[in-house]
């Protein structure tokens, strides 16, 4: 649905897909270490006061995580530990003690940390928001100041040069219409929660700090476009999607093409609590059960016992709609605690997922055999970062011999979905990660905001891949699914179903829509809309191919 307008605009990278108007309230900004700041005259006295401000921010950070729930609870609670992080105390503690003010020796130090994440890459890189958002906290209570937030008293568009998690949980999110930065990535965690909670959300939109605040914007995550003081009839058009999604929303049948192909529409989640949100959501079921946070944030490795309790807590919140469960995607660029590694260079390339089952088999076995106490029929295993036939069959007689009956791998590097039929040949299925499937072919860390046109899912290249893949399975008579964030856009939707991907998994705020494309195209339809993807050679061109074979009722009902 195109709208003319004569305000002025602002464009970003959208979340969702989604819209909202409202006026404009800014986060407040974090207090600053004063330049040029004295020499503490007590050195052992202002040690003591900065612990108890490191420890006061840790306390409020995990009261939040204990209040929240589902990813954002996850975030919150890593960033306490964050802030209870002996090194970082010690790095100040040094600082202090040679004559350095403690706001700036906060300051100091956490820029080292975080420039160490940032060389890092992946997961590490994804935290510098959280690491910063710890050095504004401690900075604040040092100085006396109000930690950086916003108290919203109406529905507002949230607006901020980046969002924490922690920025995030002081939020009523009953008032928050939209969210939109000025930095950020697609795939951080701001944007990630967002979805989440069905938020429209954009990133990385420049100049967004120079609206006056109060003004009337209107945000459409599926354009990635701000309009400031919109008029009357964008207001209209707006309000007029908004209720055609409550409308999809009221459609709970299971997913199929109009004559009758079907496509299982499945949620991806990180808790138990967030299978009982999937259900409420009329999800098919789980594709994606992320296990991390069973570890991450572990100072002792999880028992079989504890693992085993949380995964069936998952089952019954499901109530025999299917579960597939990833094993631990950590190693390198998400270090655990309990399990030094070598330093890796180039992380994001080097021991992680199953990859660890090289240093660490212990942590692998002990994680399926935990699955394998409580796994029923509906559960299926997957693993991480596998790449060649040898690895996915490794990967299968491990799961197999702990009792899971449904084993497959994740394809996420190139080399995987070359070789897939050799790879289904070992497994019962796989699971398309789209995320760092683009990462890999394109040669592009995915939190490079700057680079998003690279990692966007309509590369053609990546999309070959995605065929590849979906075409070994069909051989095969193998299932094959999308676990993506691309998943979750419902023109993407039909391309996949057009190259043949038999389940989709996403946010379950973005079942409605997809749920909507892919009930009013035939089977037909979504192979011909992927065929005139394929046949082009550069992303916006690829997208728009897909649009123009959309049937314009749907185009009209999602804004397309």
């Amino acid at each position: 649905m195109s709208v003319e307008t004569s305000s002025a605009t602002l464009t970003g990278i959208g979340v969702g897909r989604s819209c909202a108007v409202a006026p404009v309230a800014f986060v407040h900004a974090a207090p600053k270490a004063p330049a040029n700041e004295a020499a503490p005259a007590d050195v052992d006295a202002t040690l003591s006061a900065t612990q108890d401000a490191f420890d006061a921010v840790a306390a409020s950070l995990q009261a939040r995580a204990d209040a929240a729930s589902g990813n954002l609870a996850e975030v919150l609670q890593a960033t306490a530990l964050m802030a209870s992080d002996i090194s970082l105390h010690g790095d100040v503690k040094n600082r202090i003690s040679a004559g350095t003010g403690p706001a700036t020796a906060v300051t100091e130090a956490v820029a080292g940390f975080a420039a160490m994440f940032e060389a890092a890459g992946g997961y590490l890189a994804e935290r510098v928001t959280d690491l910063n958002s710890v050095r504004d906290r401690v900075v604040a209570r040092l100085l006396g100041a109000d930690e950086p937030g916003l108290t919203l008293t109406e529905r507002s568009i949230v607006a901020a040069e980046d969002l924490s998690p922690a920025d995030t949980a002081t939020l009523d999110l009953d008032l928050v219409a939209g969210i939109v930065t000025e930095l950020g990535g697609p795939t951080g965690h701001t944007a990630i929660i967002a979805g989440q909670l069905g938020i429209p959300c954009l990133v990385r939109v420049t100049g967004i700090l120079g609206v006056p605040e109060g003004s009337l914007v209107a945000v459409d995550a599926a354009s990635g476009i701000v309009t400031i003081d919109p008029d009357a009839a964008l207001q209209d058009a707006y309000a007029a999607r908004a209720e055609a999604e409550a409308a999809l929303a009221a459609d709970t049948a299971p997913g199929a093409t109009s004559d009758g192909h079907a496509i299982q529409l499945l949620a991806n989640i990180g808790t138990p609590a967030d299978a009982v949100r999937a259900v409420a959501a009329h999800a098919e079921g789980v594709g994606l059960f992320r296990t991390e946070v069973l570890f991450l944030d572990a100072t002792e490795a999880p028992t079989a016992e504890g693992q085993a309790a949380t995964y069936k807590e998952a089952i019954d919140a499901l109530a025999g709609r299917k579960l597939v469960v990833r094993t631990i995607d950590a190693g390198a660029d998400k270090p655990l605690a309990f399990a030094t590694q070598t330093d890796e260079e180039n992380p994001a390339l080097g021991v992680r997922g199953f990859r660890l089952a090289r240093t660490l088999p212990e942590l692998i076995d002990t994680q399926v055999t935990a699955l394998g106490t409580v796994a029923d029929e509906t559960v299926w295993a997957m693993a991480p970062m596998i790449a060649t036939p040898s690895e996915a069959r490794d990967f299968a007689s491990r799961a197999r011999a702990a009792g899971i009956g449904k084993v497959g791998v994740m394809v996420e590097v190139p080399a995987a979905a070359l070789r897939a039929e050799a790879i289904l040949n070992e497994v019962d299925f796989v699971s398309l990660g789209t995320n760092d499937l683009a990462q890999y072919t394109m040669a592009t860390d995915r939190l490079r905001g700057e680079l998003a046109d690279l990692l966007s899912p309509w590369q053609p290249a990546v999309l070959e891949l995605v065929r590849a893949t979906a075409q070994a399975g069909l051989k095969l008579g193998k299932p094959v699914g999308v676990c993506g964030e691309s998943a979750s856009d419902p023109l993407m939707a039909l391309v996949l179903t057009g190259l043949g991907i038999t389940s989709l998994s996403m946010s379950p705020g973005a079942l409605p829509a997809v749920r909507y494309a892919i009930r009013h195209h035939t089977q037909a339809q979504c192979e011909a809309i992927a065929q005139a993807v394929l046949s082009q050679d550069e992303a916006g061109p690829a997208r728009d191919a897909a649009l123009a074979k959309v049937d314009p009722d749907v185009r009209e009902a999602l804004g397309l």
